[in-house]
C-alpha cells in the first residue's frame, strides 16, 4: 500500500470516528462565533503551496473551527427557524456525499432520484394536491420560491398580449423575505398587503379591486404563506384560493417553515385550501428533520415547470434519448447541477416511518403551547399573541430593544442558548420582542423555563 493510500485510510478512520462521536453525543455546547482575526490567529495559514497535511487540518477543525459554529440541533437553539436533522438523515448525508451522484438526470442518478421521488410522493400526499401533482428537491425555500415564480411568470407570458408587460405579484408584509428578493431576480414588481397577521381572501380581493387597469393587466400571481417565519401565521388559504380562481391568477403557497405541520393531525385543518395551490414550497431541512440543504417545490401541473425550466444544449441531448428516459429533476427547477439532496430524507423516512415524523412534529406544536402557559404564569414576561404553530412571540415587560440584544449576546456568549429578538407591528409602530421557534423534539420544558428565568 502506498504512503498516500495509508494516509487516506487513516484520515478516513479519523473522520468516521469524529462522525460517530457527533452522532452519538447526547450533549454538546451550542457553539459561539469568533471574529475572523481571532480565528486566523488560532489556525494560521491553512492554504499553502505544499499543504499542511490532513491530520493538521482536521485537528485545526476539531480544536478551533468547529467550535466557532452554532449547532442548529442544540435543544436551546430556538432562534430563526432552527433545524434538527435525524441521526439517520445525517448518517445518510455521508453516504450521499461519498456516492458522488449527479442528481440532475435519470441517466446518471436513477437510483438516487428514485429514492428522492419516493420521499417526494409522501410530501405531495400531505398537500392534498391532485394525483398528477409532483415536485423536486431544491437547495432551500429561496430556490423553491424562485422556481415557482419563474413557472408562474412563464405560464402568464404564454398569453401573447402580456409578453411585453412587467409582471406583478401580490403578497403580504408578513411574507418571507425571499419572495421580495426573488421578485427582483425575475424582474417583477411586488405589491404588499399591509398586514403581518393573517391575510384574508376579502383583503386580497379588495386590494385587487383597487388596482389600476394597467396593474391588473400585469398581475399574474398571489403568494400566500403557510406559516410565517416570524410568527407561524397561516393565511386564509381557502379564501385566497377562491380569489385566485375567480381572477385567473397563479396561487403559490410558501410553506417553507410551516409545511411540515401538514403531517400533524392536530393542525392539518388550518391549511385548508392548500390543496388548490398551483405551487407549494416546503423545506424538509426545517420541520421534516432533514440536513441542510434540502428544500422542495411542488407543482399541481409539473409540465408547466418543465416548460419553464428545461435546458437545451447539444451536449444534453443524450439525457433525453430513448433508453435514458426517466424523471430529470433539473427540468423542474432553476439548477442544472445538483446533488441528490432528498436522499437523506428518504433514508430517514424509510428507517423510522412516517408515524415517528408525525409524533416529532406534534411535539414542536406542544412545546409552543407549553411555552405559552409558562409565560402566562411568569410576572416578568407576557405573550404578544397566542402561539401559532411552533412560534411564540413574547415580551419582557419593561425592556427596550437594546436589552433584548444584550440578553441574546450574553446567553450566546455563555453557550447557554440562542434566542433572538424580532419585531412585531403594533398599530402603526413596530415593537421589539423575543421569539421562540420549536423544531427540536429534544427541547424540554426545563429548557424553556431556564431561558425565561434568564430574563429576570
Amino acid at each position: 500500500m502506498h504512503k498516500s493510500d495509508i494516509e487516506l485510510f487513516e484520515m478516513t478512520m479519523d473522520v468516521m470516528k469524529y462522525a460517530v462521536e457527533r452522532l452519538t453525543s447526547t450533549t454538546h455546547d451550542i457553539g459561539t462565533p469568533k471574529k475572523e482575526e481571532e480565528l486566523k490567529a488560532l489556525v494560521g495559514e491553512t492554504i499553502t503551496e505544499k499543504g499542511i497535511g490532513g491530520e493538521v487540518a482536521f485537528n485545526l477543525w476539531k480544536k478551533h473551527l468547529m467550535k466557532a459554529n452554532v449547532h442548529i440541533d442544540h435543544p436551546r437553539h430556538l432562534a430563526f427557524v432552527p433545524a434538527s436533522p435525524t441521526r439517520a438523515s445525517i448518517m445518510f448525508d455521508l453516504v450521499t456525499s461519498v456516492s458522488s451522484i449527479h442528481g440532475a438526470y435519470w441517466m446518471e442518478g436513477a437510483g438516487g432520484i428514485f429514492c428522492e421521488n419516493e420521499a417526494m410522493r409522501w410530501i405531495v400526499s400531505l398537500t392534498g394536491l391532485p394525483k398528477d401533482a409532483f415536485g423536486v428537491f431544491t437547495s432551500g425555500g429561496t430556490a423553491a420560491n424562485l422556481s415557482a415564480m419563474v413557472t408562474a411568470r412563464e405560464h402568464w407570458r404564454e398569453n401573447e398580449c402580456f409578453n411585453e408587460e412587467k409582471g406583478l405579484i401580490i403578497t403580504s408584509v408578513g411574507a418571507h423575505s425571499s419572495i421580495k428578493a426573488m421578485a427582483k431576480v425575475i424582474d417583477v414588481d411586488v405589491l404588499l398587503v399591509d398586514t403581518e397577521d393573517k391575510l384574508h381572501g376579502n383583503e386580497l380581493q379588495k386590494t385587487i379591486n383597487n388596482l389600476t387597469v394597467q396593474q391588473r393587466k400585469r398581475l399574474f400571481a398571489i403568494v400566500a404563506t403557510g406559516g410565517t417565519t416570524n410568527a407561524g401565521i397561516i393565511d386564509d388559504l381557502l379564501g385566497i384560493a377562491s380569489v385566485c380562481e375567480k381572477e385567473h391568477l397563479w396561487f403559490h403557497v410558501d410553506a417553507a417553515y410551516g409545511g411540515g405541520a401538514l403531517a400533524a393531525d392536530s393542525v392539518r385543518h388550518l391549511f385548508k385550501g392548500i390543496e388548490k395551490a398551483d405551487s407549494i414550497t416546503i423545506d424538509p431541512h426545517k420541520w421534516l428533520f432533514s440536513p441542510y440543504d434540502c428544500g422542495a417545490v411542488v407543482y399541481k401541473k409539473p409540465e408547466l415547470a418543465k416548460k419553464a425550466h428545461a435546458q437545451e444544449g447539444s451536449y444534453l441531448d443524450i439525457f433525453k434519448d430513448e433508453g435514458s428516459q426517466g424523471f430529470n429533476p433539473t427540468d423542474y427547477q432553476i439548477q442544472l447541477t445538483r446533488r441528490v439532496r432528498g436522499l437523506p430524507l428518504w433514508f430517514s423516512l424509510a428507517m423510522h416511518g412516517t408515524d415517528r415524523y408525525k409524533e416529532a412534529i406534534e411535539r414542536g406544536l406542544e412545546l409552543a403551547q407549553i411555552a405559552g402557559k409558562l409565560i402566562n404564569r411568569m410576572p416578568h414576561v407576557e405573550l404578544v399573541r397566542e402561539p401559532s404553530l411552533s412560534c411564540v412571540l413574547y415580551r419582557r415587560i419593561g425592556w427596550k430593544p437594546e436589552d433584548y440584544t444584550h440578553w441574546t449576546y450574553e446567553n450566546h456568549r455563555k453557550g447557554f442558548a440562542l434566542v433572538t429578538p424580532t419585531k412585531w407591528k403594533q398599530g402603526d409602530t413596530y415593537e421589539t420582542v423575543s421569539r421562540f421557534c420549536f423544531i427540536n423534539p429534544d427541547t424540554t420544558e426545563n429548557d424553556i423555563e431556564m431561558i425565561l428565568d434568564s430574563m429576570k
